[in-house]
């Protein structure tokens, strides 16, 4: 995150089903990903490391109780959310072979970088979820060559046609398991953080991947409302927003993650957040007492005015991390995170050598494939993410809580 964004049209900020749906939430059924209709490279995610296929539904909720901080002709604020879980085997998966001893049940997706080709027996029922649909991912094509100026290029990608390794329309696995909530970075949306959700759900917990509409460069809806003309709605911020934007946008997402919480009604939960997302999931973890870890993923302990968010001013009773890179750090990080640290209490930094904001995300996975095919250079790929290996974000995750959210 950071808080003089690039100009432009579109410029940002860098920066239990089953309850939900008696709560009034309406699942969507996301549309498949473009088979290559679109010019361009098609890049691959890495699939999960553990024992289990994950399953995945995309939702829709709003919550009545308020108004879009954005867009108020909304009349509501609306979110769209995605839900990863171990899932049910299925014809055609096999176990991971990281997956040790084979102790668990149910495989893991393809290995990594496999494209689809012919469809295995099932597939057609259980088709991988896009990473971008066709629409989202048409509105990113226009704004990626904004939103991270002067990293990704603006033509040549073929953004549609990137899958996950989650499947629609899986059986979960049964009995209960903590929940972890995903905020991602200002100027992202959800989407680009499936390669840590996919992992975490291949090792066993539910995790829900959270848009923030207004702040977030894309989202896409189900349909239309009043206020919103449009399934795909993009960013409201603009370039150098003052100290009270951001802090509405922080304290939005707070505000969205817990509306989260009330209607999935997780028996244990964790959050954790990049950049923005960061931010706003230190702040919701010490506002509310159902949240028994956290992560964040350099993010920001103050406003743009320098005034430290509570979160920072009091000692942390529960397990909380500050996970950064080398190549991010700053003074206002080593500020920030130093006056929550002097308080003592469960929380650790942790700190990624030769990586970059961006390792936190998948675009440690993507970048790679952009400069080798020559649409990135060497600079403009360690300017985002370094050199890092993409695994090693996601490990530090899944580590810390696999010791304090153990599923």
């Amino acid at each position: 995150m950071t808080d003089n964004p690039a100009p432009g049209r579109r410029s940002l900020l860098k920066g239990g089903v089953a309850a939900a749906l008696a709560l009034g939430v309406t699942p969507l059924n996301p549309a498949r990903a473009s088979a290559g209709s679109a010019a361009g490279l098609r890049l691959r995610l890495p699939a999960p490391t553990g024992p289990y296929a994950v399953g995945a539904e995309v939702a829709y909720l709003v919550d009545r109780s308020r108004n879009d901080p954005w867009t108020p002709a909304i009349g509501v604020r609306e979110l769209m959310v995605t839900v990863l879980r171990p899932a049910a085997p299925g014809p055609g998966h096999r176990p991971h072979p990281a997956a040790s001893g084979g102790r668990h049940p149910g495989p893991a997706a393809p290995s990594a970088g496999h494209h689809p080709g012919p469809a295995a027996p099932g597939a057609g029922r259980h088709p991988r979820l896009p990473q971008l649909t066709p629409a989202a991912a048409k509105a990113f094509a226009e704004l990626a060559p904004l939103v991270r100026a002067p990293y990704l290029p603006g033509a040549g990608v073929d953004w549609a046609a990137t899958l996950t390794h989650a499947r629609t329309g899986t059986t979960p696995l049964p009995g209960p398991r903590p929940t972890l909530l995903y905020s991602p970075g200002g100027g992202d949306s959800r989407t680009m953080g499936s390669v840590l959700a996919t992992e975490l759900a291949s090792h066993g917990w539910t995790v829900v991947t959270v848009d923030h509409p207004g702040d977030a460069s894309q989202v896409e809806f189900p349909g239309v409302r009043p206020g919103r003309p449009d399934r795909v709605r993009g960013t409201e911020l603009r370039p150098n927003p003052d100290a009270a934007t951001f802090r509405t946008m922080i304290g939005t997402r707070v505000a969205d993650l817990r509306f989260v919480l009330d209607a999935l009604r997780p028996a244990k939960v964790g959050l954790y957040g990049h950049s923005a997302g960061g931010t706003a999931v230190a702040q919701a973890f010490h506002e509310d007492r159902r949240v028994a870890a956290a992560v964040n993923l350099e993010g920001y302990l103050d406003g743009l005015d320098g005034e430290l968010f509570p979160v920072a001013r009091h000692r942390p009773d529960r397990p909380l991390l500050l996970a950064g890179t080398d190549g991010f750090r700053d003074a206002r990080i080593d500020r920030s995170w130093s006056a929550l640290l002097a308080h003592g209490g469960p929380v650790a930094r942790r700190e990624l050598a030769h990586a970059n904001h961006w390792a936190f995300t998948d675009y440690a996975a993507l970048v790679p494939q952009l400069q080798r095919a020559g649409l990135m250079t060497a600079e403009q790929r360690t300017g985002m993410v370094g050199a890092a290996r993409p695994e090693t974000a996601g490990r530090l995750v899944r580590d810390f809580f696999a010791r304090h959210l153990p599923v």
